[in-house]
C-alpha cells in the first residue's frame, strides 16, 4: 500500500491520503517531546507523501495545535487535510500540574467539557487562533460517549442535542469553516446513536475496528451503506499490537495478550510483521478512507511507512480466517480485487 494514494469521503468534498498523522505526541502525550523532534516527525510524515494530519486542543492543553500551527501554515492550503475538534473549551489555568491526563508539562489550559452551541463555538474559534488557520477540513465532536462521561454521559449529550451543539457544528460545515464534520471518539456505539439524530460525514474510531476486535462490524458496514467514512485511529489498540502490553490505555487483560500471542503466531508463520497487517487491515473495509497513527519521532514515521508498505500475502489473512481470529464478514485486503 501507498501511504500518498487518496480516498475520498463519499459526501463531502474532501480527501486524505490513506494514512495519516496523529499529532497528540506533539503534545507531549505520556512523555515530554520536543519541537525539534515533533518537527521532524512531521517532515518525515510530509516527505513519504502523508498529507492529512489530526489533532486537538486537548492534546497537551492546546500545545499540540499550537505546534502542528507553525509547520502547516507556511505550506499552501490546498496541499494538506486537517482536523481538529470540539468539546473542551480550554480554560487558562494556572494549577495546571506537571502532567495531567497522560500529558507531561500540559500548558495551563485547563479543558473543561461543553458541548453546546456556545462552547462549540467558543472552541472552534479558539482553535482557530492556535492553528492559525480559518478553516479545518473536517471538524469532530471529540470524546462524547458513556464510556468516557459514566452517569454524566446524558448530561452532556443533551447539550448537543437539546443545547445546540450539533446544531452548531451544522451552521460551522453550512457556511464553509469546516468542509466535513462528525465524531472523534472511542466507542462506536455513540456514533450509531449519533447518526439516528444528526447528519454526519464522517468520524475518527479509535481502536473499536482494528486486527485486534471487530465487535464492530455490523456498524461499520451500516456506515458503508449510508456513505458515511471511517477513520480509524488507534490501529494498534494503544501499543498492544506494536509490541507493548497496553490494550485500551490500560494494561491489557489476560485474554487479549492471548489474542495477541494468537495473531504473532499466525504472523511468524508468513513472515509478516504484524504492525503492518494492523495497519493494513483496516483499510480493506469499504467505510474506511485512512488509517491515522501517532508518531514522536521521525525515526517512527519510518516504521510506519515500512510496515504499511509491506507486502502481506493473501495467505496470511487466509489463515487468519481459519483460525477465527478475524470476524466472519470481515474484508481483508485483496478482497474483490
Amino acid at each position: 500500500m501507498n501511504v500518498a494514494e487518496k480516498r475520498a469521503l463519499p459526501r463531502r468534498p474532501v480527501e486524505v491520503t490513506l494514512m495519516g498523522l496523529g499529532c497528540a505526541q506533539m503534545g507531549n502525550l505520556y512523555r515530554k517531546t520536543s519541537y525539534e523532534e515533533s518537527a521532524g516527525a512531521f517532515k518525515a510524515s510530509w516527505d513519504a507523501g502523508i498529507r492529512y494530519f489530526d489533532t486537538a486542543p486537548f492534546y497537551g492543553f492546546t500545545r499540540s495545535e499550537r505546534r502542528l500551527g507553525t509547520m502547516l501554515t507556511d505550506l499552501p492550503r490546498e496541499s494538506y487535510t486537517l482536523s481538529t475538534k470540539v468539546g473542551r473549551v480550554m480554560t487558562p489555568d494556572e494549577t495546571v500540574g506537571p502532567e495531567e491526563d497522560g500529558y507531561v508539562e500540559p500548558l495551563p489550559f485547563r479543558p473543561v467539557y461543553d458541548y453546546s452551541h456556545d462552547g462549540i463555538m467558543r472552541s472552534f474559534e479558539a482553535s482557530q487562533q492556535r492553528l492559525g488557520i480559518l478553516k479545518p477540513d473536517i471538524l469532530y465532536i471529540h470524546d462524547i460517549g458513556r464510556m468516557t462521561h459514566g452517569d454524566r454521559h446524558e448530561h452532556y449529550w443533551d447539550q448537543l442535542t437539546a443545547g445546540g451543539g450539533f446544531r452548531a457544528l451544522g451552521k460551522l460545515r453550512d457556511e464553509g469553516s469546516a468542509k466535513a464534520i462528525g465524531l472523534g471518539v472511542n466507542e462506536w456505539e455513540i456514533i450509531r446513536d449519533a447518526m439516528q439524530v444528526f447528519d454526519i460525514d464522517v468520524s475518527m474510531l479509535a481502536g473499536r475496528y482494528t486486527l485486534l476486535e471487530q465487535q464492530s462490524l455490523a456498524f461499520m458496514d451500516d456506515c458503508a451503506e449510508k456513505g458515511v467514512a471511517i477513520v480509524v485511529a488507534g490501529p494498534f489498540n494503544s501499543g498492544i499490537l506494536a509490541g507493548n502490553k497496553k490494550f485500551n490505555y490500560a494494561d491489557a487483560p489476560a485474554e487479549m495478550i492471548a489474542r495477541v500471542d494468537a495473531l504473532h503466531a499466525a504472523c511468524e508463520a508468513e513472515g509478516v510483521s504484524m504492525q503492518a497487517a494492523a495497519l493494513q487491515f483496516p483499510l480493506a473495509h469499504p467505510a474506511v478512507v485512512t488509517v491515522v497513527s501517532g508518531a514522536r519521532t521521525a525515526e517512527q514515521i519510518k516504521s510506519n511507512v515500512d510496515w504499511f508498505s509491506e507486502t502481506i500475502p493473501a495467505s496470511f489473512w487466509t489463515r487468519l480466517k481459519e483460525r477465527g481470529l478475524i470476524a466472519e464478514g470481515a474484508p481483508v485486503p485483496g478482497d474483490g480485487a
